[in-house]
């Protein structure tokens, strides 16, 4: 397997990911996202904070640069091969640069957001039919909760799950990719957890 491709694979998933929309947008509306709300730097405060003109960019830039993240992993074009089972190994490796360079952003002193939005994007490059079961879920749990953190985390545990079946055919290193994003996310929503539990998370308004 070529070390190089794979690390360069990394660091443009990461440097992609680095580009925190929601800091971005934030600044141009002249706030700093992480100083408002919830103080994450990702969709949900931005819609809270700043409106839904400002969540739609920071929509757009998430899902975006996750999409651009895994084009690169293609194009650097390294594979993992088990029996009929293929993996793009340098696609999880840039997709999982770009969730990492998004809630610990170089340019923005390692303080970013989440991670969902742009997990789900690189899912959808990887296997868009548990990429399609994760959204639905997560509609579903938000429609009958109200509770974003709730639908994001209810969701990723829906994925890791789902993606150790067999039917979805993926190798070894898809299942160490999954788990990797669960972590981040479930490790990321941590206060949101706490809030859950304790009743004290804010609902959201339709």
């Amino acid at each position: 397997m070529d070390i190089l491709k794979l690390f360069v694979a990394l660091a443009a998933g990461y440097f992609l990911g680095s580009l925190n929309t929601a800091v971005i947008v934030g600044k141009i509306y002249g706030k700093d996202i992480r100083s408002h709300g919830s103080k994450s730097a990702g969709l949900t405060n931005t819609l809270r904070v700043l409106g839904k003109s400002a969540a739609m960019f920071v929509l757009i830039g998430d899902i975006l640069k996750g999409i651009l993240a895994c084009i690169i992993g293609l194009l650097l074009g390294v594979y993992f091969y088990s029996g009929e089972m293929m993996d793009s190994v340098s696609l999880l490796v840039a997709g999982a640069g770009a969730v990492i360079g998004h809630n610990w952003p170089v340019y923005f002193k390692f303080k970013g957001g989440k991670g969902a939005l742009t997990a789900v994007a690189v899912l959808f490059m990887i296997n868009w039919m548990i990429a399609l079961l994760c959204i639905l879920f997560f509609i579903f749990i938000i429609a009958l909760t109200r509770y974003v953190s709730l639908g994001t985390i209810s969701a990723t545990m829906l994925i890791a799950i789902i993606s150790f079946i067999p039917v979805f055919g993926h190798t070894l290193y898809f299942n160490m990719f999954i788990s990797l994003i669960t972590f981040i996310v479930i490790f990321k929503h941590r206060g949101n957890i706490q809030r859950l539990l304790s009743g004290t998370e804010n609902k959201l308004t339709f």
